[in-house]
């Protein structure tokens, strides 16, 4: 199965969220090159929120270009096989903590959001990723800092996609 194949199986899959998810597929559906950075008209991406559930706690990126606190994530790219995949790749690089796994479930959550050029916008497919106990983060050359930060101090220092993503992530935990 393709890289594009999965993405749209995976968001077909997707139950919540239902325009936002219909906009993605339209976007695939538009733009069989819709997964790809070289996509202008904007691009799906994977990202996955790093969480130690035990210890209460996310792990965010000080994202270099953005100057944003963010989930670990970006570009899909062309050794991905499937969405889930790229996220747990992402997540991996740059936190450098080995040994993560997704959370069960598929996607957390869509967020779709306008970057500065060339990428203009992303199409980002969330995921989650659980953290092993005692998880030693190192700091990407696409990072200016790696941080923890309680679930409580997370509104203090993201914005409101991460804080949401952090919910819903936290709702799944609880399911």
């Amino acid at each position: 199965m393709s890289l594009y194949d999965d993405a749209v199986l995976v968001l077909k899959g997707y139950e919540d969220q239902t325009d936002l998810r219909q906009a993605y597929l339209d976007h695939l559906a538009e733009h069989p090159d819709g997964l790809w950075k070289a996509c202008h008209a904007g691009h799906i991406t994977a990202s996955a929120l790093v969480i130690d559930p035990e210890g209460g706690r996310v792990l965010l990126t000080l994202h270099k270009k953005l100057q944003m606190w963010l989930q670990m994530g970006g570009h899909c790219e062309p050794g991905d096989a499937s969405l889930a995949d790229a996220a747990l790749r992402e997540a991996t690089e740059e936190s450098g903590v080995p040994g993560l796994s997704l959370l069960p479930g598929g996607p957390v959550r869509l967020d779709r959001h306008p970057i500065p050029p060339p990428c203009h916008r992303h199409f980002d497919v969330q995921y989650a990723a659980l953290a092993p106990p005692d998880a030693e983060h190192t700091i990407s050359d696409e990072s200016l800092d790696v941080r923890w930060f309680g679930y409580d101090e997370v509104p203090k220092v993201a914005d409101e996609s991460v804080v949401r993503l952090l919910e819903a992530t936290r709702a799944r935990l609880a399911s």
